[in-house]
């Protein structure tokens, strides 16, 4: 196992031992869901950075891989979804992680009544090597666990997420990232690394990191600030940086018309004298009425005279015709 790796497990298993709220920066679930309760040790351990967890994406059919399940709050929130045994699986190499959160979910079954412990199955394995079989899972979700691999760890990492995921299914991801660079000193030290802060990408990188590994559609679902880094905490760093949070779906699905779909919250709205604008791709645009569009697709269109194109807000809302 690399050094690094090494250190990122050390931090974890503290964290199981003795709640770290410094660790990262999400202190309550996203989510108010009807009939969900979250124990407060869940909260206390939420070691991540934003939310995975959608209702709009999911559905009570799902097979839920959870790669680094932490104190266990994400896997009961994609449990309320799925409601039946070892429909969510949760993977993590740490075994005082793995105990901790099989007695957190001890403590959900108390306080929630159509919840019940064998929903989570936990396993023992990381995100190199995922202990499930290929094309087994409808949905994968991290939270806050892969900025913290070297590059080359982390197309691994992704490698398996493609390999483990369904024709058609999804991941769920969110990390921090960050808005240039970071010098390679900062990036050298493992210990902040292992706390989800030294190896943060660009919101570029981040998102070609994922075309890469072969996902066909990605959309990005919310940008916003994480935390502040400054040379008082990190003498390698000449100054202070604002690291944001994403939060991702990347579907294991063929690329469109104009190759990889990323969404960023872009929309195409056709103003022309006709009904409607339907352009080679197929896309059917009804005037007057902004529709979803990849960057990609945005570009393209927005060549036409009579379509107004809108830019980024990194807050995609799913769908969208191109």
């Amino acid at each position: 196992m690399s050094n690094y790796l090494q250190t990122v497990e050390s931090v974890y298993e503290q964290a199981a031992l003795q709640p770290d709220a410094n660790l990262c920066c999400t202190l309550s679930p996203v989510w108010n869901l009807p009939d969900l309760h979250v124990p407060r040790i869940m909260l206390d351990m939420n070691y991540g950075c934003g939310s995975t967890v959608n209702p709009r994406d999911l559905k009570s059919g799902d097979s839920i891989l959870y790669v680094g399940v932490g104190g266990g709050l994400e896997a009961l929130q994609f449990a309320y979804f799925t409601r039946r045994p070892g429909g969510v699986i949760a993977v993590d190499p740490v075994a005082a992680m793995r105990d901790k959160a099989r007695a957190n979910f001890l403590e959900a079954a108390k306080i929630n009544a159509w919840f019940k412990p064998e929903f989570v199955r936990i396993l023992d394995g990381n995100a190199l090597n995922l202990p499930v079989e290929s094309n087994s899972v409808s949905v994968l979700a991290q939270n806050c666990l892969f900025n913290v691999f070297v590059q080359n760890d982390l197309e691994k990492a992704l490698a398996e997420v493609v390999r483990v995921l369904r024709p058609g299914g999804f991941f769920a991801t969110s990390d921090p990232i960050t808005p240039t660079p970071l010098p390679e000193a900062f990036r050298a030290d493992a210990e902040a690394r292992a706390r989800c802060l030294s190896g943060c990408q660009t919101f570029d990188e981040y998102i070609a990191t994922l075309v890469a590994a072969g996902f066909g559609r990605v959309e990005l679902r919310a940008r916003f600030p994480y935390r502040v880094v400054t040379p008082i905490e990190y003498p390698s760093l000449p100054e202070a940086v604002l690291l944001e949070s994403v939060e991702v779906v990347a579907y294991k699905v063929p690329d469109g018309f104009d190759g990889p779909a990323v969404y960023t919250g872009r929309t195409a709205t056709y103003i022309g004298a006709d009904e409607g604008y339907t352009d080679k791709a197929g896309a059917v645009l009804r005037r007057g009425i902004p529709v979803d569009v990849s960057d990609a697709a945005a570009g393209r269109l927005g060549r036409q005279a009579d379509i107004v194109v809108t830019g980024a807000t990194f807050h995609a809302r799913g769908g969208g015709c191109c």
